[in-house]
């Protein structure tokens, strides 16, 4: 607002959502009665070349969304909006990390009482109640997705439910009349006692395998980097929705094609997962295609980017299929092209449009021509996957080339770095995933499975007594303190769509 040369008036200029225009004037005309002015206020559309600010406009639910990607960054007007996607990735990401029956209906649980009683805990006043209040849809959503994740985990307080039937014969499990106590594990071997594949999720016979923890290891790591890569390879494709958006077709050729070749490296990495568990089998007659001579795909793919080699063992052949060493060689020649492909791309395109446009660049501005031309060309940078957030990275033409070629060096190097570094961040939905699984499997043997091996009725009554501290421990440690770094870490990835 700035006074005008009599002092009488206010004369103030802003950005108001078109929506809203009503709802303005309708304040300035109770705004004029209510101090009895002779002239009523009046508002003035003005047209302007100024690009507007970004607004979202959120509701209960979206609210708590929108707050985690404003927090790292708002995007550009018309940019596409992550917090929309994040609604679901969100949740989901912490479910992967938290997937536990019981726990996620305990969050669950919480999450539907605050929904319930939200006009009365509306009136509680406290900061740190508030931030979880704000997110109470946030919670209510990641104790629904837990209760997923643990239904396919088979996992309820370090549990699990029976309710297909196993995939394990019972006369070929190395105990006793094909049975066995909650004393005893046993070593499952597929070769051996597997008859089919257990219908949905996990087989409950992996709660009671000595090699549970080596099965499951391996499972969920390899399951992080899928979800990772299909995480920032979403964030990838919404930046070329910008690019065709803002009708940047060259920076889909200059930007998004590179970025996506740079990708192809761990997307290479997921193909050789699912051809491992898909082409090696403990039934096959052929030695090449047992269990043993599956090569690892970690050594793979390091000798793949060191262009070097393993023997593999006698019988066995290094690769998985024909020509996978040139494949190879090919996929990393290519990433590596791209590196000065997003370098230099950019800036030699902009030089060159400033070439055509005759263009004069001087030391504190450039010309009014170039002025219009800038402001008729008004872009906006797309979301990538990575976890920072910039402003724009459009070609000013007020900027000599030097500040361009700079930001573009920081931007390739940025994705470059970010795109190894993501990849393995997405390693933490394996690394608390079993953290939480065994947190809850020692508090159960601790606290409640020895005094149920104790005679009767002293048993009993150690387990009625054991049962408040497991209860305590169970929602202060497994619930409420795990569920904040597991969403503390999420947040950490700035949910890998965040504006660029």
């Amino acid at each position: 607002f700035n006074m005008d040369v009599s002092s009488n008036w206010l004369i103030g200029e802003g950005w108001v959502p078109t929506r809203d225009l009503p709802v303005v004037r309708n304040a300035l005309a109770r705004g004029s009665t209510k101090v009895n002015s002779t002239v009523s206020s009046f508002l003035n559309v003005i047209e302007t070349n100024e690009q507007p600010p970004t607004f979202y406009r959120t509701n209960k639910f979206t609210r708590a969304y929108q707050n985690l990607i404003d927090a790292y960054g708002l995007c550009t007007y018309h940019e596409v909006n992550p917090a929309l996607y994040g609604c679901i990735t969100f949740p989901f990401l912490f479910a992967v990390m938290f997937g536990d029956l019981g726990h996620g209906f305990i969050l669950l649980l919480i999450g539907l009482y605050m929904v319930w009683k939200e006009e009365k805990l509306s009136q509680i006043k406290g900061e740190i109640f508030n931030i979880f209040f704000v997110g109470r849809y946030i919670i209510l959503l990641m104790g629904l997705f837990a209760m997923y994740t643990g239904f396919v985990y088979n996992d309820i307080f370090s549990k699990s439910f029976n309710i297909f039937g196993s995939a394990w014969h019972a006369d070929s499990i190395p105990v006793p009349n094909g049975t066995f106590n909650g004393g005893e594990f046993i070593m499952l071997d597929p070769l051996n006692s597997l008859s089919d594949v257990y219908v949905y999720g996990m087989d409950p016979h992996w709660s009671v395998a000595e090699n549970k923890i080596i099965f499951l290891n391996a499972y969920k790591m390899k399951l992080s980097i899928i979800f990772g890569l299909l995480h920032m390879a979403f964030g990838l494709i919404l930046s070329l929705v910008n690019f065709v958006h803002f009708k940047q077709y060259a920076r889909i050729f200059l930007d998004f094609l590179p970025q996506l070749f740079l990708m192809f490296l761990f997307g290479y990495l997921v193909f050789l997962m699912f051809l491992k568990w898909v082409k090696y089998s403990g039934r096959t007659t052929e030695q090449v295609l047992t269990p043993g001579c599956a090569p690892s795909i970690l050594i793979l793919f390091i000798n793949m980017l060191l262009f070097g080699n393993t023997e593999p063992k006698e019988g066995c052949k290094e690769y998985m299929f024909e020509y996978q060493k040139i494949v190879q060689i090919i996929i990393v020649v290519l990433a590596v092209l791209c590196i000065p492909w997003m370098l230099l791309g950019s800036p030699l395109l902009e030089a060159r449009k400033r070439k055509q446009r005759g263009l004069t660049v001087v030391t504190n501005g450039i010309t009014n021509e170039a002025f219009e031309d800038h402001n008729n060309a008004v872009a906006s940078a797309p979301a990538k996957p990575t976890a920072s957030t910039h402003g724009h990275h459009e070609s000013d033409a007020d900027e000599p080339m030097s500040e361009i070629y700079i930001k573009q060096a920081i931007h390739t190097i940025e994705y470059v770095l970010s795109t190894i570094s993501h990849t393995a961040s997405y390693l933490r939905l394996w690394a608390l995933s079993l953290a939480h699984a065994q947190l809850s499997d020692v508090l159960w043997k601790m606290l409640i499975h020895v005094p149920i091996s104790f005679p009767m009725p002293f048993g009993g009554i150690m387990v009625g007594i054991l049962f408040t501290p497991w209860q305590f421990f169970t929602i202060t440690i497994l619930v409420i303190i795990e569920g904040l770094a597991t969403y503390l870490s999420i947040q950490e990835d700035r949910l890998m769509i965040g504006c660029w």
